[in-house]
């Protein structure tokens, strides 16, 4: 790439509307240009690694995002008071949504993204898909209008037919998406994906298209400026995935060691990239998103108006900063590099290190964390949002970090990911580091480039035949000590540092680390909570009968739906929560009677 004098810095305050690990690394980004660095924390954030990060913090709101980090006039309060000039909102939360980047133009902020009119013709999923088909890119058949009932989905389903995915219009990570295998499940999917959808995005509105069964899931890159050019950074393959959410990706795909293919994907794939972000006007950067049929044709999937979770690993083979770019395209500035001028070189991995335990169905863990050894060397980079003492809440998704490795090709790249893998070391929650270890084995199916279905759906036999990762012995050390002449503090709202007059003070002693619950632990024919979350739905009613197995509740944890049910066949006796109410682990939600 041709040496460009560096810009002056974009902007001189930037607020990041976000938490966790990709506050810390727009911050990072920050520091490097110059440009101070505004946090927002919720109450449950209050001693989150990413307030220590920023320059500047302030107090936002209470526990849950939607009165905290989704408050679109907290937001843009705590931006006046701090005096930030833009606001990068990262991804999730409030990053693709229309109306809070036209409160920002109202209020003479810059929203780092698109513009709110791409946001709206991209992040409505059947919009986008009218638009594709439009344009002459193939999408996989089914709807392009939202449906309007139940009827009218089974219409379209019988039309398409089964297997068929039923999404939210504004999905998105995964969100709003249920699979109907059969006309049975069909009522399910669709009231599960419209349910999310409302909750997650404000819109309960779905759409139907045919299910491609096992297929790869190839997205492109792009960056585009305000003077007219667009350019694509390559593709990254996100095949492995659970409930629809990624686990594992890399760039290029595992089809990089076949060079002719690798070039006809990835020209085939930036064309449609271009493609869509010229017939909407498009602005930042952005991912559009297809699945890979049988035949390796390209079907659209969605457009994500915002930057990834896994830019990491086109970062790592481009050697381009994409949140630096976002800032200066933001900021009017025009891209310093052509299409021509972007060059690949090795292969990258990431592997998402969520609280989830993958021998209980992903279930996701909360709770402290006792410790918290990050892997390090050549090649390495972890981008996480948390540290040893950290507590790990309900409140957000499940994802603590992000491990990436670069290699010269896949074959060093999955052999430096599984020495890393070997180093992370996590105790107090339960996390994927060992669900990845099992899937960099090198006679792994990911490492002969399949999409680890087998793996996903019983990761158990694997993870048990691991054998004791000895970099993890070596590479601990005893955990950092605070300066005992400082403390964090909040004053009106804001964090602050406080240094003590009388060094001999200490610090006040840590909380004590409360036990992780084991799970519904109860009375026979009580059904109690596993973890702690809030109550969507309860599905009986008193007197009614039900079988094993038979889903009698279903609670939200970390942004995961998890389905609780009856332990044995019976009458149920008693239902002890409602909709909405909080629960801890080990509530009762349901009392059954066995049958005789």
């Amino acid at each position: 790439m041709p040496v460009v004098p560096a810009d002056p810095p974009p902007f001189r305050r930037v607020l990041v509307a976000n938490r966790g690990e990709i506050a810390i690394r727009i911050f990072r980004t920050l520091r490097e240009l110059g440009i101070t660095s505004v946090a927002i924390y919720s109450d449950a954030d209050r001693d989150a690694l990413h307030v220590r990060h920023a320059d500047e913090a302030y107090a936002i709101g209470g526990e849950l995002p939607t009165d905290s980090y989704l408050r679109q006039d907290l937001v843009l309060g705590v931006a006046a008071r701090a005096g930030a000039d833009a606001i990068h909102p990262g991804y999730g939360f409030l990053a693709e949504n229309a109306e809070f980047a036209r409160a920002c133009e109202r209020a003479g902020v810059t929203f780092v993204g698109p513009t709110a009119d791409a946001i709206d013709a991209m992040g409505s999923k059947t919009a986008s898909r009218e638009l594709m088909r439009a344009a002459g890119v193939p999408i996989v058949p089914g709807s392009t209008e939202p449906l309007e009932s139940l009827e009218e989905a089974r219409s379209v389903a019988e039309d398409v037919g089964y297997p068929v995915a039923v999404k939210a219009r504004s999905g998105g990570g995964g969100k709003g998406f249920r699979v109907a295998l059969t006309a049975e499940e069909l009522q399910s999917a669709y009231e599960g994906a419209s349910r999310e959808g409302e909750r997650y995005f404000s819109d309960g509105a779905v759409y139907l298209e045919r299910y491609l069964h096992d297929p790869r899931h190839v997205e492109v890159q792009l960056l585009a400026d305000h003077h007219g050019t667009i350019v694509h950074l390559g593709e990254r393959d996100c095949s492995v995935q659970r409930r629809h959410q990624k686990l594992i990706e890399e760039a290029p795909g595992p089809h990089a060691a076949d060079p002719e293919r690798t070039a006809e994907l990835r020209a085939r794939l930036g064309e449609i990239a271009v493609g869509a972000a010229r017939a909407v006007g498009y602005r930042n950067a952005g991912t559009i998103e297809c699945l890979l049929g049988p035949d390796g044709e390209p079907f659209f999937l969605e457009m994500n108006t915002r930057v990834q979770v896994e830019h990491t690993v086109t970062e790592l083979v481009t050697g381009i900063d994409i949140v630096a770019e976002q800032l200066r395209i933001a900021a009017g500035q025009p891209l310093r590099f052509a299409q021509e001028d972007v060059r690949f070189t090795g292969h990258a991995l990431e592997c998402r290190v969520n609280a989830e335990d993958a021998r209980a169905d992903f279930r996701p863990s909360s709770g402290h964390i006792t410790r918290w050894h990050e892997p390090g060397g050549a090649g390495v980079r972890v981008d996480s949002g948390f540290a040893t003492g950290s507590t790990v809440t309900p409140f957000y998704d499940t994802l603590l970090a992000k491990l990436v490795v670069w290699g010269e090709d896949r074959d060093a790249a999955i052999r430096r990911m599984r020495r890393a893998l070997d180093e992370f070391e996590v105790t107090g929650v339960e996390t994927l580091v060992d669900f990845h270890r099992a899937a960099m084995d090198p006679d792994g199916e990911f490492t002969r480039g399949g999409t680890c279905r087998d793996l996903v759906a019983d990761p158990a036999p694997a993870m048990d035949a691991l054998p004791t990762p000895v970099g993890r012995a070596l590479a601990a050390s005893p955990a950092a000590v605070a300066d005992p002449t400082e403390l964090l503090a909040e004053i009106d709202g804001r964090r602050a540092v406080v240094r003590l007059h009388d060094p001999s003070r200490a610090l006040p002693e840590p909380p004590a680390v409360r036990p992780r619950s084991a799970g519904a632990a109860g009375a026979p024919g009580e059904v109690a909570a596993p973890i702690p979350g809030n109550v969507l739905q309860v599905l009986v009613t008193e007197g009614q009968a039900v079988e094993a197995g038979q889903v009698v509740c279903i609670l939200e944890a970390m942004k995961m739906e998890n389905e609780i049910a009856a332990p044995a066949a019976g009458t149920v006796e008693s239902v002890r929560v409602q909709v909405g109410e909080a629960v801890a682990a080990g509530h009762v939600l349901v009392s059954v009677a066995a049958s005789d």
